[in-house]
């Protein structure tokens, strides 16, 4: 089998062959066409996710060894099962949820990988779609997609899983209150498709690149801002009357999770997705009197990511830019990912 490898932190990927793998016990072996190209994938090819104040998280510590796969967002067709297997749908294409866990633990029953304190999750600790074959640990994690274009489906396990799982935080959502979409990358347009499909109008879209907020208007945004112009939360306010309610932070440095911080009306809500790095000072005074809530929210669950396929195939969910490109061209798009030029998503085609 074909893949390309973080061989060395920091480095560009490189191309491997080896053997092809057979699936054993309750493995699946799928064939994959495609997959999406996440932008944390440029932080975990570099080794580390910034903390802020200088510490840092290194990948070593989230148990992965090298040389890695990368590529969390595949779909593909299952060709072979292990013995002990069951309903099995060979020869069908399936998009796969990559936040596996370890299986046996209480969170792993009670169907929430991602919150799993031992995670094997694929492109990360197992290996991942950034190949032309992968080994999934279950059948319960091959997800029927179909009715949708496999391309954006692909997009879906991450993308549309982590914004619908941030979303939902906010529930329920006052329909005549505002909710900021902090940065209009490929997680905010998805934040923006999540929310109109919810029924939710009222959107301000934030972001630092006029192309990405105008894409931001075609994707449903009721009104957009840069956060470069001056006082930009004096803007955040006139634009919401004061009335924010919540804000998803999609970038995740330090200047977006204080801007929505600051912006947020009394019993306002902060979820912070992004992974950007940075920190924040934070009042407890004020944290107190503004009875705010400020959460993170770490990827989402296959129930959450069958409930966001539900409202794809219904023709609810609009799909963001996406564009293919082969395989070979990953670390290219790494690349582009890293400094904010990729407008959407980007998805390898094997």
């Amino acid at each position: 089998m074909l893949s390309y490898d973080v061989v060395e932190w920091g480095k560009p990927l490189e191309k491997m062959e080896r053997e092809t793998p057979k699936p054993t016990g309750t493995e699946v072996l799928v064939k994959v066409k495609y997959c999406g190209v996440c932008h944390s994938d440029a932080h975990i090819r570099d080794g580390y996710f910034d903390l802020g104040g200088g510490k840092r998280l290194p990948m070593s510590e989230r148990g992965m060894g090298l040389p890695a796969t990368l590529g969390h967002e595949p779909f593909g067709t299952v060709i072979a099962a292990g013995p002990d297997a069951e309903n099995i749908p060979l020869g069908c294409d399936r998009l796969v949820y990559p936040w596996t866990g370890c299986g046996g633990c209480v969170r792993c029953r009670e169907g929430l990988d991602n919150y799993c304190m031992a995670p094997r999750m694929i492109g990360i600790q197992r290996r991942g779609g950034y190949a032309d074959h992968l080994i999934v640990p279950h059948p319960r994690y091959l997800i029927d997609a179909s009715g949708i274009d496999p391309v954006w489906a692909a997009t879906l396990s991450c993308s549309g899983l982590s914004t619908y799982s941030a979303v939902s935080k906010l529930s329920p959502i006052p329909r005549d209150e505002w909710i900021a979409a902090m940065g209009a990358g490929g997680l905010g347009l998805s934040a923006i498709s999540v929310l109109r499909a919810l029924g939710h109008e009222r959107i301000v879209a934030l972001d630092i690149d006029p192309v990405k907020l105008t894409e931001a208007t075609k994707a449903g945004a009721a009104s957009t801002l840069n956060g470069r112009d001056t006082d930009a939360s004096s803007k955040l306010k006139e634009i919401t009357g004061g009335a924010l309610y919540g804000a998803v932070d999609f970038v995740g440095n330090a200047d977006t999770a204080q801007l929505g911080l600051a912006s947020l009306r009394k019993g306002g809500k902060l979820i912070l997705v992004g992974l950007f790095g940075g920190e924040i000072p934070l009042s407890v005074g004020s944290t107190i009197l503004r009875a705010l809530t400020i959460q993170g929210s770490h990827l989402g669950s296959i129930a959450e990511l069958k409930a966001v396929i539900a409202l794809a195939r219904e023709g609810k969910l609009r799909p963001i830019p996406v564009q293919t490109r082969p395989l070979s061209e990953v670390g290219r798009t790494l690349d582009e990912l890293k400094t904010g030029a990729i407008l959407g998503r980007v998805v390898a085609e094997i």
